[in-house]
């Protein structure tokens, strides 16, 4: 069975997934315009200076102002402090933890769905699983679920770089499709958060125009824009990481009987997966002055993008970067960031995480990937994860 990295349908510039390592730690790309952070040191500097490296993007490209407006990834304090303190009284570790048993119930009618001696991971449960974990959480009916999942694959389908130089007709093309899908899913989030202002629910987009902190609550952009990015970002996330957590077991058969055994190498498992395979392989942040990375001046208002994919497979932070080892102690990656935008969602992607990968092993002893059929990878190249990945469930399948 080929490893992930010998497949060759991984993005062409997720270098690091071949288990190749950057020739310099800050680069800039004249064809893109754009600076990368490839170094774990260097990407915590950026992401922890918050004065010289701005999160609002839209600076540079307003084209997206309309859809990051009063969003937590793209806003820097003290806005965003005032912001994630609204968001988080809505969004609680206890919403969170009262998740467990709808998840769990949600996971067994999924793979109660499957039958026969085979499956697509992707198709069959771990897309499904987390849109409707999450939906559910936000308060969006069951009918309505497959309109959202067309504006997200129509995203997932594109295979276009970021640049601020590309000026052809299929780069502009594909950039209005993007903004189109974005306007659609907003149109639609922002209907449903419009309605709990007059007719309050029991979902967290009630509890999102709800809360408040000194008197200030989100105004219904605001709502919108965390409100998608959760449903995106969340449902993307777990979905990813399932997929990229069966690869690495799959390519490590003494690792896969290890945590078969002693379920309580899941956690450290899935950490590790998601160092290996960064579902989120880059952030973007423009710097607000000139700026010295690593010793190489980056001037102001330049667009930069930390790769943690990258960051995550450096040797100067972890050793063997390039093996999966379920083992790993400590494992300080920046899968889901770093500093003010550590990702809020973090929680619940780890224990939809958890809760997945042991239904999965405890009903099928014998799974594992296809030989004659390869995952095909996602061609997004901010993205790493299958989005096909078929698998055999019997020992004759």
């Amino acid at each position: 069975m080929p490893t992930a990295t010998e497949y060759g349908n991984t993005p062409q510039r997720h270098f690091w997934m071949r288990g190749e390592n950057p020739k310099e730690r800050v680069v800039f790309d004249e064809t893109t315009g754009i600076w990368n952070i490839y170094g774990y040191e260097e990407s915590l500097q950026v992401m922890a200076d918050t004065t010289t490296f701005s999160s609002v993007t839209s600076r540079l490209v307003p084209e997206l102002k309309e859809f990051t407006e009063g969003g937590l990834t793209t806003l820097d304090p003290p806005r965003h402090t005032k912001l994630r303190k609204i968001v988080t009284k809505a969004f609680t570790p206890r919403v969170v933890s009262e998740m467990e048993s709808t998840i769990e119930r949600l996971a067994a009618e999924l793979l109660d769905k499957v039958d026969g001696d085979r499956m697509d991971l992707v198709a069959d449960f771990a897309y499904p699983l987390p849109v409707i974990v999450i939906a559910d959480l936000l308060g969006i009916p069951a009918s309505e679920r497959e309109v959202f999942r067309e504006w997200v694959d129509a995203m997932l389908s594109g295979t276009m770089d970021m640049s601020l130089n590309d000026e052809s007709e299929e780069y502009k093309n594909e950039f209005a499709r993007a903004i189109e899908n974005i306007q659609k899913l907003n149109a639609f989030i922002g209907e449903h958060a419009e309605s709990r202002r007059t007719e309050p629910r029991p979902d967290l987009l009630t509890k999102l125009v709800e809360a408040e902190v000194d008197g200030e609550r989100l105004n219904n952009q605001e709502v919108v824009n965390f409100a998608a990015l959760f449903l995106l970002a969340g449902h993307i996330t777990t979905s990813m990481l399932l997929g990229n957590m069966i690869l690495c077991l799959d390519e490590h058969p003494e690792q896969q009987k290890e945590v078969r055994e002693d379920r309580a190498l899941v956690p450290s498992a899935i950490e590790e997966a998601l160092r290996m395979y960064s579902p989120f392989a880059a952030i973007s942040r423009v710097t607000q002055t000139d700026a010295e990375v690593s010793g190489t001046k980056i001037p102001a208002d330049q667009l930069i993008s930390i790769t943690l994919g990258a960051a995550n497979r450096d040797e100067r932070q972890f050793a063997d970067p390039h093996t999966y080892d379920i083992r790993r102690d400590p494992n300080p990656h920046l899968a889901f960031g770093r500093g003010i935008h550590f990702c809020l969602g973090a929680p619940l992607a780890r224990l939809e995480g958890r809760i997945a990968m042991n239904m999965l092993l405890d009903r099928f002893p014998h799974l594992r990937c296809d030989p004659a059929e390869p995952p095909e990878f996602l061609t997004i190249p901010n993205l790493t994860g299958p989005q096909k990945l078929p698998l055999l469930l019997t020992p004759e399948g």
